[in-house]
């Protein structure tokens, strides 16, 4: 028996409203072997990190177009520290400038998958970010 697959939580946060992109990340992750759980749209930090939670995830992937990642993701990210989150990869895709990257890095992001990213780019980014992590789950 091998190891369970990646569960990857996928999480539209705020008030954005377009998730045509996040249910191609859920099916490419799909294809790629990993366990997706979606959230749906317009999900609040806290709800986010009690789905995580529940669904014993490896990965939370959050995607945002609408310009609110330096707002949502420090709370995200907060919320993961302070419930001992620590064995769980932060990603964040979608439109993301690269202006921005350091902080989000600096915050806790594992990796940032810009909108430009293949499918097989996306897969690879979450097995990198969840293997970062691995070492921290018993």
């Amino acid at each position: 028996m091998g190891a369970r697959p990646i569960r990857v939580l996928l999480a539209k946060v705020g008030l954005d409203g377009h998730d045509r992109g996040v249910k191609v990340v859920a099916r490419a992750l799909r294809d790629g072997g990993m366990e997706v759980v979606y959230t749906g749209l317009h999900r609040r930090p806290g709800e986010v990190i009690e789905a995580a939670l529940q669904e014993d995830v490896d990965a939370i992937g959050v995607s945002i177009l609408s310009g609110a990642h330096l707002t949502l993701l420090p709370r995200i990210a907060d919320q993961m520290r302070a419930r001992g989150m620590d064995d769980v990869a932060l990603l964040v895709g979608g439109v993301i400038p690269d202006e921005d990257l350091a902080e989000l890095k600096g915050i806790g992001v594992a990796e940032v998958v810009g909108q430009e990213a293949t499918p097989e780019e996306v897969v690879a980014a979450v097995r990198r970010a969840v293997a970062s992590r691995r070492g921290s789950r018993p």
